[in-house]
């Protein structure tokens, strides 16, 4: 499993509308339309990319015990493959029972892990998101926006929407002066990520006895 901050969960966990509307009552002025990805606003922001370090460091520790476990499990199929002809059979039957031991608790941690790092990170997006719907509501009442579309919503209806009615970028900004982190330092740009989530690791294969 690579912990890592997932972005595509941001959406899905963000109980945000699609559609941001604003009424204000008696029709004035036409009121202006815009697009936000609520994505990129979440991870872009300062908080955001501090939240995705710490959830890196909180979870590190676990993933380096998956990796050991992982090593474990392909050493000992390396000698099962490799010695198969010198073991005994009583000695087959020990390894596969081991290697079959190693396998449920690697699997049984690692589904443990991805259960953990999915609520801590919904606990993050949720406090960053409900943040980020109030700077939207400001900005979109001083701005006169009668409506704003999240373009990363699942379901968005957007197809197509110039740059000139994107406030991702202001709202990021608004964000951060409303709401800054105590080390800005720590949340500086890393290098951009797929909005892909990365597949977890590689499930050792199940061991099976050396026929006798």
């Amino acid at each position: 499993m690579k912990i890592r901050f997932g972005v595509p969960a941001l959406a899905t966990l963000l109980m945000l509308p699609t559609v941001w509307a604003q009424s204000n009552g008696a029709a004035a002025s036409p009121a202006k339309v815009g697009v936000i990805s609520v994505q990129a606003a979440i991870q872009s922001s300062a908080e955001g990319k501090q939240a995705a370090a710490e959830l890196q460091s909180q979870f590190a520790p676990r993933q380096t015990e998956l990796d050991n476990l992982r090593k474990q499990i392909e050493d000992l199929q390396t000698r099962l493959r490799t010695t198969s002809n010198t073991l005994s059979d009583e000695e087959k039957a020990r390894l596969a029972r081991e290697g079959d031991q190693l396998t449920r608790t690697y699997q049984r941690k690692q589904q443990e892990s991805q259960d953990d790092y999915t609520e801590a990170e919904r606990e993050v997006v949720d406090r960053i998101g409900r943040k980020m719907i109030d700077v939207l509501d400001k900005y979109s009442k001083e701005n006169g926006y009668g409506l704003i579309l999240d373009t990363s919503a699942q379901n968005t209806p957007v197809i197509y929407a110039a740059n000139t009615i994107d406030v991702t970028q202001d709202i990021i900004k608004l964000f951060d002066q409303n709401y800054p982190v105590k080390n800005a330092a720590a949340t500086r740009p890393a290098a951009p990520r797929s909005a892909t989530p990365k597949p977890a690791a590689s499930q050792p294969a199940q061991q099976q006895p050396a026929p006798r």
